[in-house]
């Protein structure tokens, strides 16, 4: 077998690509004592980028890169490419769009357990991908959250680092005046409430909440009946359920009238709420673990980031876009910090969230410690402040996560 075209291919996707920004997870992809690593992500936050940066980091003459969703591998038995690939030399393969090739278990599993390659793959629709066979014991898998508001700024080329969740808490205040002395961080968080945390945002302003449009849309017309049931009237109602949320006040559901407002039975709207979080649409939180099931009911639901937000309702509620920043980048942050029980972030009866035994109000420069003044390891987290106080911590800087 010829592998020229696909080296030649590979050479010009990465001749213009450069290693000066980087994804946060980027630093997670150890190839060389990985056997097999999957990167998991929504659509646009820059999977692909990612395998082709690795490949040109290492720099290595038996690493091949392909893209499944090439017209080429309709009909190619991946598994036998992959073999013929390791009889000609080949040691390392990078398989973008995997969610593209029919029956990529099995044809994963094979790979593993019959060649000594060392693959790495990207996939995009995370409910297909979660319907393929189990590959938990052979798989690394690397979950891509969209950009932190710290990498919307490298991108935007203002350089700084990233502070664990502990540091913020404990040293907020120096922290927030040093980034505060180089830029003016309200300015741009702005900025990337509206059209930050997807790296194609390069490509243009004008087209970028179209392209968001978009992912939804695909996510609703074919991620969700690949993997359910699911009628095309029912992927409509699904649709005002996404506006609706995005216009209101951070959303508390009720099953029962929802359910009868969209005309979709119960069962079915708490599987396909489910589904919609596993796709990264949204964000269903909790007041206290209970485990994640299809069948129970969200103590409150977010879109999953602010950009998705402001793209299908331009007359977003502010509270909700505040709460959902934080909720989405503690969230991304602890995304591939592996626990038993995802306790990462919760609700709380007095507060708005508790993160690690803290309690966190959200709210305008102007909220009281009201709620929480009874509360010890209680803060203030607030917007449209440069910097804080001993209880009050300013919004964006929690985009400095990761």
């Amino acid at each position: 077998m010829d592998f020229t075209r696909f080296y030649d291919e590979q050479f010009e996707l990465i001749k213009k690509l450069d290693l000066n920004f980087t994804r946060s997870v980027y630093e997670l992809l150890d190839i060389k004592n990985n056997k097999l690593i999957a990167l998991l992500g929504q659509r646009g936050v820059g999977k692909s980028t990612m395998l082709l940066q690795k490949l040109k980091e290492l720099n290595n003459n038996n690493a091949l890169y392909i893209s499944v969703d090439n017209p080429y591998f309709a009909n190619v038995n991946l598994y036998e490419f992959a073999k013929k690939f390791e009889q000609y030399g080949g040691e390392f393969l990078f398989i973008d769009e995997i969610h593209k090739y029919k029956d990529i278990g099995s044809h994963l599993k094979a790979i593993y357990d019959m060649t000594n390659l060392k693959v790495i793959v990207s996939g995009s629709s995370l409910l297909q991908i979660y319907k393929e066979a189990d590959l938990s014991r052979r798989m690394y898998e690397i979950r891509v959250p969209v950009m932190s508001f710290r990498e919307f700024l490298e991108v935007k080329g203002y350089t700084f680092n990233n502070y664990s969740f502990e540091e913020i808490i404990e040293n907020h205040i120096s922290i927030a005046k040093e980034i505060a002395s180089k830029i003016r961080p309200l300015k741009y968080f702005q900025e990337y409430l509206e059209y930050g945390c997807y790296p194609f945002f390069l490509e243009g302003i004008s087209s970028y909440k179209q392209k968001l449009l978009n992912i939804v849309n695909y996510i609703l017309e074919v991620d969700l009946p690949y993997t359910s049931n699911i009628s095309y009237s029912n992927i409509d109602k699904l649709k005002r359920l996404l506006y609706l949320i995005s216009i209101s006040v951070p959303f508390t559901p009720n099953i029962n009238e929802l359910s009868q407002r969209t005309e979709i039975s119960r069962p079915s709207l708490l599987e396909y709420l489910y589904l919609l979080e596993k796709s990264e649409i949204l964000i269903n939180l909790h007041f206290k673990s209970r485990g994640i099931s299809k069948l129970q009911k969200p103590d409150k639901i977010y879109i999953n980031n602010t950009n998705l937000v402001k793209a299908i309702a331009e007359n977003s509620n502010i509270g909700n876009e505040r709460e959902t920043f934080f909720v989405n980048q503690i969230k991304s942050y602890f995304l591939n910090k592996k626990s038993f029980f995802d306790e990462d972030i919760i609700l709380s009866k007095q507060g708005d969230f508790v993160v690690k035994d803290f309690v966190f109000e959200i709210g305008g420069k102007n909220k009281t410690k009201k709620q929480i003044k009874e509360i010890q390891n209680a803060f203030i987290v607030k917007d449209d402040i440069e910097i804080g106080d001993n209880i009050s911590i300013p919004l964006w800087l929690f985009g400095f996560l990761y």
